[in-house]
């Protein structure tokens, strides 16, 4: 178990020299941090949002990786396993716009045959994605006192990610797939926010997923080590807070075969039913993801000691390969 500080006021994530600053190691509930980051060729900016909807998967990723922009549209059909994957690499990401705070300002790329923009306000946010036969144009309000997990993760003074994860925030709006518009009512959508700069090489573990009134946000592997931990259990919008190191346990000959998810905490199934298989090599940039879509059975445990039910919540689990 490590022991996390929780931060409560505005704070930057480097000094003026682009090192780390030791007091914005911690987490928070709301975000807190302006990454002001400096320099080339190891930082990272990306935003990811994930919607659940009754029918579909949809992500939409807006990224700079100093080398590339690297963004993507990706829908998965619930009821017939059909996928589209429209994916967009930009020399040196040009045309990349990401904003140093989580939750304001604009984010927007542009490039390949895609454009997303992700327009924070007052009520929530706007997420427009528009690529060949694919327009998503979604709202995703921001309920009163819903809380978001931020964590600083330390490799070294000059490694470190800022990573928030916001889950189960509502969604509704319209997706669009050739002529036929789907409209999106009852979804739920799940924020990545990152801002870093990482090792090279790296790998990563991530489950996320919601019922209404319950998120369950579990990461591993990369913060492994670190003192810091991006675990949550969001009940009725509140962030309790998982400070343990988790056990993942996954076949990696059949990744649709149950996962499980083990901490004092966390006691938890996945099962999936479908894999998405992502890939993307480009000589010093390269990444594997393997993002299974399911839903949760198990516990988890409650700041207060009280054991709340998994099941019902869907959503996905993955495990991901960077050089970067």
């Amino acid at each position: 178990m490590t022991q996390e500080r929780e931060i409560t006021r505005p704070i930057d994530l480097c000094l003026p020299d682009g090192r780390l600053d030791p007091a914005a190691v911690g987490w928070t509930r709301r975000p807190m941090h302006r990454a002001n980051l400096r320099g080339w060729g190891r930082c990272k900016r990306w935003e990811y949002w994930g919607i659940t909807t009754q029918r579909h998967f949809v992500g939409v990723v807006a990224s700079s990786l100093d080398y590339a922009g690297v963004h993507g549209i990706y829908v998965l059909d619930r009821d017939t396993g059909e996928e589209i994957s429209l994916d967009a690499v930009v020399p040196l990401a040009r045309g990349a716009a990401l904003p140093d705070r989580s939750g304001a300002g604009v984010a927007s790329v542009r490039g390949g045959g895609i454009e997303i923009e992700l327009t924070d306000h007052a009520g929530g946010t706007t997420i427009r994605a528009v690529a060949s036969g694919v327009d998503l144009s979604l709202e995703v309000p921001l309920p009163p006192g819903h809380e978001s997990l931020g964590v600083v993760v330390p490799w070294s003074d000059t490694r470190f990610q800022y990573t928030v994860k916001d889950v189960g925030r509502p969604a509704h709006g319209t997706l669009t797939l050739g002529s036929r518009v789907h409209s999106i009512t009852d979804a739920f959508a799940v924020l990545d926010h990152g801002r870093g700069k990482w090792p090279y090489a790296i790998t990563w573990n991530w489950a996320a997923g919601a019922r209404p009134g319950l998120g369950v946000q579990l990461g591993g592997t990369w913060t492994d080590g670190t003192g810091s931990t991006e675990n949550a259990l969001i009940v009725d919008g509140r962030i309790h807070k998982i400070d343990d190191e988790l056990r993942w346990t996954y076949d990696t000959s059949d990744r649709l075969r149950p996962w499980r998810i083990e901490g004092p905490r966390v006691d938890a199934r996945f099962h999936p039913f479908h894999e998405r298989v992502a890939r993307t090599n480009l000589g010093i940039v390269a990444s594997e993801t393997h993002q299974c879509f399911g839903h949760f059975t198990g516990r988890a445990r409650t700041d207060d000691g009280e054991w709340i039910d998994l099941d019902g919540v869907t959503g996905w689990a993955e495990e991901a390969r960077n050089r970067w």
